[in-house]
């Protein structure tokens, strides 16, 4: 029987063992402290600059429990305001986006500018002559607020390192999939939603898991074979990299069609002529190699705690929040070149649909999937522990090694448990 003493992952290098006690998933203790010793302490992903093209638009978001308004005040700044009236505490914005010159507090009557500043409120004569002047009169900014390449980020600790330090080398990857395209990248329409009944730990593995993809998701496999004149249904050629503070990516090669630059037969050789136009300006503006790398690599990346970018398909973007120890609600977005044709645009959202939609082929399976894992962790108390342990001692470890899951786990148990990582032979590792 495990107990709250027990460790929370134990390490072998010798025996190139990595294991992690299942109660991480299901120990309510575990999950306040997660809130409190990871959420309150890393930059978390807000939303896309591109969200918010004219000064007035805004969209509010609840990050880790808080509501924030992103807004684009009237010079064009962008803007991260807790949705907080600092009258009664009611929240200011209550639509999930639009335009607006400024937001009125509906309990009150308070008006606040699209930057925060208090602009009037009724019985104006009764307070203090320079309230208004007062910066706690305002909405208040999010601790935190920086932005990478258009990616939009807030954290609650004012001490944390500054974003490009903490991004470490997932700003390698991040400047890959924004190099697609000199116009820049847009998130495309809406927002999908939906939940999974299962730890998020879990879908922060899934996300990075190389592993699972040919069982888990055999029938979108047999469905390429079936749609692209028998192009090979494999995955293969690539790796997992540690990235630092708890990030990680696979990068591989995979058998479907990337509207960017990877053609496929179903196509079409009109479809070709373009694939090959394409490829030929990323070549002009990057070189052969690095072109080739933007388009024919798939990049599943992850940035600790809780963000994904998939450079598949498609490019999705995709953030997830716990709400219990065994329930987490999720949100992805579509995003695309601004300059893509209408050719490429119709085939870039038919894959964002077709594989990571919710009603696609692999987020249902990794759905059930997930749920699944949970329910077994009902056993717990006798079957206590996952293995990490695949690639483990190897130079290189491959796409469908564990090197990143064992980077996120060793990031997450250092930030809750600070004190070294006990060895399965009982000796610091």
């Amino acid at each position: 029987m495990q107990h709250q003493s027990d460790p929370a992952i134990l390490i072998d290098q010798a025996q190139k063992t990595f294991k992690v006690a299942r109660r991480n998933f299901t120990d309510p203790d575990i999950f306040r402290a997660e809130k409190d010793r990871i959420f309150e302490h890393c930059w978390l992903y807000l939303g896309h600059a591109s969200e918010l093209p004219k000064p007035g638009d805004f969209i509010s978001r609840t990050v880790a429990g808080r509501s924030i308004l992103l807004s684009r005040d009237s010079k064009g700044t962008l803007r991260a305001l807790l949705n907080t009236c600092p009258h009664r505490g009611a929240q200011v914005c209550r639509e999930r986006k639009g335009n607006a010159k400024s937001f009125q507090c509906f309990y009150h009557g308070w008006v606040f500018g699209a930057d925060g500043k208090l602009r009037s409120q009724p019985g104006e004569e009764s307070y203090a002559a320079d309230f208004k002047q007062r910066d706690s009169s305002n909405m208040q900014p999010v601790p935190r607020f920086e932005i990478y390449r258009d990616f939009c980020f807030v954290a609650f600790d004012k001490e944390l390192v500054p974003l490009v330090d903490y991004l470490a080398g997932a700003k390698e990857y991040l400047d890959l999939l924004c190099d697609q395209a000199d116009a820049g990248l847009s998130i495309i329409g809406g927002t999908q939603e939906y939940s999974i009944r299962a730890n998020w730990k879990l879908l922060t593995e899934n996300s990075i898991d190389g592993y699972h993809a040919v069982t888990t998701h055999a029938s979108y496999f047999d469905y390429l074979m079936n749609t692209t004149d028998g192009l090979s249904g494999g995955m293969g050629g690539g790796y997992g990299y540690d990235l630092g503070n708890g990030h990680a990516v696979l990068e591989y090669a995979a058998p479907w069609g990337r509207p960017l630059a990877q053609w496929i037969p179903s196509w079409g050789k009109d479809g070709h002529r373009k694939i090959e136009q394409l490829h030929r300006t990323l070549t002009e503006r990057h070189g052969r190699e690095r072109a080739d790398r933007i388009a024919l690599k798939n990049r599943n990346l992850f940035i600790f705690p809780n963000l994904v970018v998939n450079d598949i398909m498609a490019l999705t973007v995709r953030t997830y929040f716990p709400i219990a120890p065994d329930y987490m609600l999720i949100s992805a977005w579509a995003l695309g070149p601004n300059d893509e044709s209408a050719w490429a645009r119709k085939y870039r959202l038919n894959n964002f649909l077709e594989f990571l939609g919710p009603g696609g082929f692999a987020t249902p399976d990794d759905a059930e999937a997930l749920e699944h894992c949970q329910r077994g962790f009902n056993n717990a108390e006798e079957a206590q522990w996952n293995d990490f342990s695949k690639g483990m001692g190897k130079d290189r470890p491959a796409h469908n090694d564990k090197l990143q899951m064992r980077a996120f786990w060793t990031r997450w148990n250092a930030m809750m448990f600070p004190e070294p990582v006990p060895s399965l032979k009982g000796v610091a590792a």
